[in-house]
């Protein structure tokens, strides 16, 4: 049997693991990736319905490709922009196996240390680290450990008789499997609309049911939510032909006389109404959890969220497991539903941002960051720059910010950290007791959730009510929030207008520099 040894290893093949060990192997760094069949094999399997739906835009009129990043959901980040998912196909919505395909050639053309067909059992911890075991009885051994294996089990929802269920992972996709019955599908995400829509044509009745209202992607700006793709059905539901959208919750399935099944709802928005209702099949659709099975007691992580996802500092720290990290679908803890770390399109920046923590905190080499003048003109070009190019910002919008940390000597430049959490930002002390801005994108609140139904308010007196995508700069001084400041809304993301931009943030910045003692280099 053999023993391997890496300063890093990484759990996982998919999207994330290989954006981290591509950002680790650009510096030099001694790490390993270990993945139970190959790199993309996840997308071998799901969608199960093979295609994403995931943007993949590859026109937008922009020449630079850190823009059109914004734009483009599924492609990993690089120094050079060299190998894109675009480049594969052009379909908007793409083939999964093309998803593969792509992140077989990265694993390949980055060269990357990626060891296939080995499946980890056991994790313990050492004094010096970890040490896994694989099926086959090597060994591995690693000072830090990072879990990007995604949540690859099944959640399933405790109802008595669930066992009595297909599940999302298994069941058949042949719709003709499902011809003239009755079907339940359990859930209300992509994976149940997705299932149902498949169905649409074969099935008698579909009914899809969970305890909380349907919520809408063009609504909440979350993509976990219904995407417009998947919801067709809702027209056949609102239509009347046959199929329902049940808000109830599920007391229990059971088998019956005739071997059918008999699921018994609560309704919640029914005056407590209960009935039970009969179906050929039930599918649970309710998404995914991270598993944790292979760790050793010592070194199991907490779990939060109905045991879902494992519980993480604002650096994807393990909270009660030391130098254990995770990257990847399981980042989403810390930004549930309401950004994007669930998707390729959020967590690689994640993933990004984590190997710059690692090597910070492991190697002592320091944060990228760039130094800019203390001046009103100075700050002012730094953050519009980002807020016209940063992709990290855009998808990443609210979550992950960028840092201007004033000098302790007033002739000193700020320092600019770009593109890092926005708790890591206030928690990790990285500003010490410097004053210091941070920038983000943040999306405004419809108090009607309509969207397509508000009203704007098109003047720079009132930006903070702009509702859709817009730049947000906080000032902080003494550990508090001094000042908020919202840019108005564009519509092309873009702020460059003088007087309704590039005006009202040189203001803000002027009077915090001058709130902050930085008055006199103002200028």
């Amino acid at each position: 049997m053999n023993h391997i040894h890496s300063k890093y290893l990484i759990l996982g093949a998919g999207p994330a693991g290989l954006q981290l060990g591509y950002c680790l192997s650009r510096n030099g760094r001694d790490y390993l990736i270990l993945d139970r069949a190959e790199a993309g094999a996840f997308y071998s399997r799901f969608p199960r319905h093979r295609t994403l739906i995931s943007s993949n835009k590859t026109r937008t009129g922009y020449t630079d490709p850190e823009i059109n990043l914004r734009f483009d959901w599924n492609s990993l980040l690089t120094d050079d922009h060299g190998l894109l998912f675009g480049s594969y196909t052009r379909r908007y919505f793409a083939p999964a196996d093309t998803m593969v395909r792509y992140l077989r050639d990265f694993a390949t053309h980055y060269a990357l240390r990626v060891q296939g067909n080995t499946e980890i059992c056991q994790v313990t911890r050492e004094r010096s680290g970890f040490r896994l075991q694989d099926t086959q009885g090597n060994t591995y051994s690693c000072e830090v450990l990072v879990a990007a294996t995604g949540n690859s089990r099944p959640y399933l929802p405790h109802i008595e008789g669930i066992e009595l269920a297909d599940t999302y992972v298994d069941v058949s996709v042949k719709p003709e499997d499902f011809d003239n019955q009755r079907v339940l599908i359990i859930g209300k995400g992509n994976s149940a609309f997705e299932t149902a829509e498949n169905l649409v044509e074969t099935a008698a009745i579909i009914h899809v049911a969970s305890p909380s209202p349907l919520k809408l992607a063009w609504q909440t700006h979350y993509p976990g939510h219904l995407r417009a793709v998947n919801n067709n059905f809702l027209d056949t539901y609102q239509l009347k032909t046959q199929n329902a959208v049940l808000d109830a919750t599920i007391q229990r399935i059971r088998r019956t006389e005739d071997g059918k099944l008999g699921v018994h709802f609560q309704y919640t928005h029914a005056d407590g109404e209960q009935e039970e209702l009969v179906y050929d099949r039930v599918i649970v659709c309710t998404g995914f959890r991270f598993d944790a099975d292979i760790f050793d007691a010592d070194c199991r992580p907490a779990l939060v969220i109905n045991d879902r996802f494992p519980e993480q500092t604002s650096s994807w720290e393990s909270v009660n497991v030391p130098n254990l990290f995770f990257a990847g679908a399981p980042t989403q803890m810390r930004d549930f539903k309401r950004t994007n770390s669930a998707f390729i399109h959020g967590f690689r920046y994640n993933s990004r941002a984590l190997a710059w923590l690692l090597q910070n905190r492991y190697e002592r080499t320091p944060l990228p960051s760039t130094a800019v003048p203390v001046t009103t003109e100075g700050l002012l070009g730094a953050m519009l720059e980002t807020f016209n190019r940063s992709s990290a910002l855009w998808q990443q919008f609210g979550f992950m910010g960028s840092a201007l940390v004033l000098g302790s000597k007033r002739q000193e430049p700020a320092t600019h950290y770009a593109e890092l959490p926005v708790d890591f930002i206030h928690e990790s002390g990285l500003a010490g007791a410097a004053p210091y801005f941070v920038a983000t994108l943040e999306f405004g609140k419809a108090k009607a959730m309509d969207p397509f139904h508000h009203p704007r308010h098109p003047t720079t007196q009132q930006a903070h009510e702009s509702l859709f995508l817009h730049p947000v700069v906080r000032a902080f001084s003494g550990g508090q929030e001094v000042g908020e400041h919202h840019l108005l809304e564009n519509l092309f993301g873009e702020w460059k207008d003088e007087k309704l931009h590039i005006a009202p943030l040189r203001a803000f910045i002027h009077a915090q520099l001058q709130a902050m003692g930085h008055g006199s280099v103002a200028a």
